[in-house]
């Protein structure tokens, strides 16, 4: 019995490659590289958790089915049976950016970037953008000079870069705080910190639409806003009277010290255990850079 089983198994996979052409190769060749290119540029902005949404819709749906939910699953169906208008309304923006970067060659330098991916960067280099962060931030609040400083997190924030210029600069207390200098043309935009390096400035933040505290200005309502659509750690410092605070997850805390922040900053990318640690370092890490 089981060498029958064994003997029709093996005579399926014989059939299938005697089947198989060379067409069929770079048919399955040229999805594969569509779909990396998608999920390479989705992945650079926050439609990626849409995605991690519609996954969990596509669970929930093969779940009700299983159990035969007759009213879940009418409710499902009617979603599913119109999911490529649904795909083509949410992510109309991703749509657009893929046809531009290809017709910009930006698919070529993503196949490149298989080939050669780059080296990865260490918790080491955080941990000096941190303490560059807190040293600068701690000026400036002596100085009131305003400043908004976001911190990538797993979210990627390619949306956000895309509205600044991109700086990839290694971050000290003299750059960051030129940067924020007034009248600079970059000290009105937010700083996005990325793998240890300041990724890009003078970038734009979408705003809250929540009711917010008036003292709060537009550097508050940015940084309450940008995390409300993400799970970045967004640090300002306020012009008008030098505090420093700082926005997680649709909430922001002001007043705190320059130790404060260090200590936020730490516990959030730099644990202390060794296997949260771990998984941070993966989670920061960039294993193929644009």
């Amino acid at each position: 019995m089981l060498f029958d089983t064994i003997k029709d198994f093996l005579n399926r996979i014989v059939s299938v490659f005697s089947t198989f052409r060379i067409s069929d190769f770079f048919d399955i060749v040229l999805v594969a590289v569509i779909i990396y290119i998608c999920v390479r540029i989705i992945r650079e902005t926050r439609a990626m958790q849409l995605v991690k949404g519609i996954v969990f819709l596509i669970v929930i749906y093969l779940f009700v089915t299983l159990l035969h939910m007759e009213s879940s699953t009418y409710i499902f169906e009617s979603i599913f049976s119109n999911i490529l208008l649904i795909i083509a309304v949410i992510f109309a923006p991703e749509l657009r950016n893929i046809l531009e970067s290809i017709g910009k060659g930006t698919t070529r330098r993503s196949l490149r970037a298989i080939i050669h991916p780059e080296v990865a960067v260490g918790l080491a280099a955080v941990e000096e953008g941190i303490e560059a962060v807190t040293k600068a931030c701690s000026n400036m609040s002596d100085d009131k000079t305003g400043a908004l400083i976001v911190f990538e997190n797993q979210t990627l924030l390619g949306d956000v870069i895309d509205s600044g210029t991109v700086i990839n600069a290694k971050p000290t207390r003299a750059l960051i705080e030129s940067i924020f200098f007034p009248k600079t043309p970059l000290h009105d935009g937010a700083m996005v910190i990325r793998d240890g390096k300041i990724h890009a400035a003078g970038c734009i933040l979408p705003l809250t639409k929540k009711d917010v505290k008036s003292s709060y200005g537009t550097r508050h309502r940015a940084a309450i806003g940008l995390s409300e659509e993400s799970d970045a750690v967004v640090v300002v410092v306020s012009e008008e009277t030098g505090a420093i605070s700082v926005a997680r997850g649709g909430f922001i805390t002001s007043n705190i010290s320059d130790g404060d922040l260090r200590d936020i900053l730490m516990n959030t990318f730099i644990p202390n255990d060794s296997s949260s640690s771990d998984k941070i370092f993966a989670r920061l890490v960039r294993r193929k850079k644009k």
